[in-house]
């Protein structure tokens, strides 16, 4: 079986190197502040009573009239050093010269400079480049600009009500609608859609949203930000959806690389990269790494500055950290006795070690099970996957199905599990309570990017990704399934299960080394 994003991550990583040269920026536009009860986090409004106001009516005041929230100090983190010296590169099969220059952090211009290339789409197995060093700039600044439980989709993030929120300023945003994935969703629904998907919290889209094109709050925004609202000039990346997909995406991208030590600067168009501030928090990393892609070095110092996304987000919302939930991932957290999502006595293959729970840029939170020799290709399959724990089904449409695992529906809150591409046929449906092992609906390609029929199956906690590689895995949660370990080996979707001594590694397509049943 094909992984599920594999041929996406090789696309986007060739075209982000090449078009970041010609990125534009647009200004934050002045809008109201809107304060909100810090005891439900719900607006309020001048002197009356909050049941008699409309749901989402502003109020416009000063941002010193706000409750300020400090936010709590991180650990500076040790993070890599950053290369000084050339290297050498040897071009293995399935390599790209953008995905080289990416993984190397230098622009793929640098790279064809310094082998004399000029046709980047030419490249031969075996041939060695030459890998300038980065050419680091100035530290980066310590600034915090939103907590972590602001970035993902945490526990404060199912009470907001995108819809309400936009309708109050008649906007640009309010009125549009785009297909996506067969389905006409107006541009609320699409915000929504991208939070679910990608677990990255809906008031920070709207925030990076407004600041990049006015969309939140203008009736008529410029005209060239109605094609590329984000501001991502590319291609690739038309209308709302795409562009929000991407700015999550990238946003992921920042916050779970800081969560792991695994970046030491961000790469801007120019080649010059900027050295990290060891002491900012995740959800800040995720906002500078979102901004070095669209941004040359100064508009990138004002857009992580206070007068830049902060105070957009300031406006709309209140202050960030008086959102703040602390902490995501509490000490001692475990995770609940998983079970193999398929039923007892059938064979199953072991196709995808760790690799993004949804897109390239979020942990390595997932694995992917395929229905045997039938689910080669997308071809339907009756093979059941069945519910790894018990709990409620609290989302059942596109493909995807979400399991709340502490009860209260509220998928930003403990744990949840999600299943991907689920047939329409015989899906569960939601709000349906399920015991372990029992139904959830047949595998297939539905929803997301698939070639091949499988269940991709992810973890979370309070809204955060957690990597299915137990080297990686956070707080010590390593992905179990009825005692197999998964473990990574350093190259997204390669890796196995261990039990008792026996792997079993993760291959495409289905053979005896990596079939498995329960």
């Amino acid at each position: 079986m094909l992984r599920s994003h594999q041929i996406k991550i090789v696309l986007f990583l060739v075209v982000l190197i090449v078009t970041l040269s010609c990125r534009q920026t647009f200004q934050p536009m002045a809008i109201p502040t809107v304060v909100y009860n810090q005891s439900t986090k719900a607006p309020a409004a001048g002197n009356a009573p909050l049941a008699s106001r409309p749901a989402y009516m502003p109020v416009v005041r000063q941002l010193g009239d706000l409750s300020i929230t400090t936010p709590t100090p991180d650990e500076r983190r040790d993070l890599p050093e950053i290369r000084g010296e050339t290297e050498t590169y040897t071009v293995q099969t399935g390599d790209a010269l953008g995905m080289i220059a990416a993984r190397f952090g230098i622009t793929l211009p640098m790279l064809l400079q310094a082998n004399n290339i000029t046709n980047p789409d030419h490249i031969e197995v075996g041939m060695e480049l030459v890998i300038p060093a980065p050419i680091p700039g100035e530290l980066g600044t310590g600034s915090k600009i939103i907590p972590d439980s602001e970035l993902v989709y945490g526990p404060l993030a199912q009470s907001f009500d995108v819809r309400g929120f936009v309708d109050q300023y008649g906007s640009y945003l309010g009125q549009y609608s785009e297909e996506v994935e067969g389905n006409l969703l107006t541009g609320p629904e699409i915000v929504k859609r991208v939070a679910w998907d990608y677990s990255v919290n809906p008031r920070l889209l709207l925030a990076v949203l407004e600041y990049q094109s006015g969309w939140v709050t203008m009736a008529n925004p410029p005209e060239e930000s109605r094609v590329f609202p984000l501001g991502n000039w590319d291609g690739w990346h038309t209308g709302l959806y795409t562009q929000l997909a991407w700015a999550a995406d990238m946003l992921n991208q920042g916050y779970y690389l800081w969560k792991v030590n695994g970046i030491s600067g961000w790469l801007l168009a120019s080649g010059e990269l900027i050295p990290v501030d060891a002491s900012i928090n995740a959800g800040t990393a995720g906002v500078q790494q979102l901004f070095a892609l669209l941004y040359g070095r100064a508009g990138w110092d004002k857009a992580v500055s206070s007068e830049g996304l902060f105070l957009t987000f300031s406006k709309l919302f209140g202050h960030p950290f008086d959102y703040a939930y602390e902490p995501l991932l509490p000490d001692g957290l475990e995770q609940p006795a998983m079970q193999l999502p398929f039923e007892q006595g059938v064979d199953w293959a072991f196709t995808g070690g760790p690799h993004g729970g949804w897109g390239s840029g979020s942990a390595w939170a997932a694995l992917d099970f395929a229905p045997g020799i039938n689910g080669i290709g997308c071809s339907l399959s009756d093979l059941w996957v069945v519910a790894v724990a018990d709990g409620q089904i609290i989302r059942a449409d596109a493909g995807r199905v979400i399991q709340d695992l502490d009860g209260d529906g509220n998928e930003g809150t403990g744990w949840s599990v999600m299943y991907m591409h689920m047939e329409g046929r015989e899906r569960v449906e939601e709000g349906t309570y399920l015991k372990a092992g029992e139904h959830i609906g047949h595998p297939s390609c539905e929803g997301g990017y698939s070639t091949g029929t499988h269940v991709h199956l992810a973890r979370r906690y309070n809204g955060e990704w957690i990597p299915a590689d137990q080297v990686q895995a956070q707080n010590g949660l390593p992905f179990i399934l009825d005692g197999w370990a998964s473990f990574g080996e350093g190259i997204e979707y390669y890796g196995y299960l261990e039990r008792d001594g026996e792997a079993i590694e993760a291959w495409e397509g289905f053979f005896p080394g990596n079939t498995i049943h329960r």
